[in-house]
């Protein structure tokens, strides 16, 4: 049984993973931007591993609440495969120009 303490730590574990997982993507994308391709992988990997704990930390709260606890916590998505797009995009396009 998670107590209301319990579940705020575990809340702020999944918001701080999540939001580390956006600021990398979307600092892989000002990467890509800048046509530095292999720094925008290298951090949308990190940006991979961090959303992976936010999605662990998440699954451990919906377990909790599958298991008939009830938690207040708004879940946050990140849209990985979207910021990964548009890098490919800026690699094509940086092809195209070269």
């Amino acid at each position: 049984v998670m107590d209301d303490q319990g579940t705020e730590m575990v809340s702020f574990q999944l918001v701080a993973a999540a939001g580390e997982a956006r600021s990398l993507a979307f600092e892989a994308l000002e990467k890509a931007k800048a046509g530095d391709f292999d720094a925008a992988a290298k951090l949308m990997k990190q940006s991979k591993d961090a959303g992976i704990k936010a999605h662990h930390i998440q699954t451990q709260l919906l377990s909790t609440e599958a298991a008939g606890e009830h938690l207040s916590v708004d879940v946050l998505l990140l849209a990985q495969e979207l910021v990964q797009e548009l890098i490919c995009l800026y690699e094509r396009t940086a092809a195209k120009n070269a």
